[in-house]
């Protein structure tokens, strides 16, 4: 956790270092359209994995006796 957090500092001192603002990123409309569609693409991959776990938990529960 602690060198996420170092790491994600160092991303940010070197945004800063060439000028680029996150915030006028996310704020306009390109930003945000992609942040949606990564967001949208997260959750869908997400599903698709919960749904083989389920399968894969069912699976071992009708092999498994008891």
């Amino acid at each position: 956790m602690i060198r996420f957090l170092i790491i994600l500092a160092i991303l940010i001192l070197a945004l800063s270092f060439f000028g680029i603002s996150i915030r006028s990123i996310v704020q306009s409309p390109t930003g945000h359209d992609n942040f949606t569609f990564m967001w949208e693409l997260i959750r869908t991959g997400w599903h698709i994995l919960l749904g083989w776990f389920h399968v894969l938990v069912a699976t071992i529960q009708a092999v498994l006796p008891g």
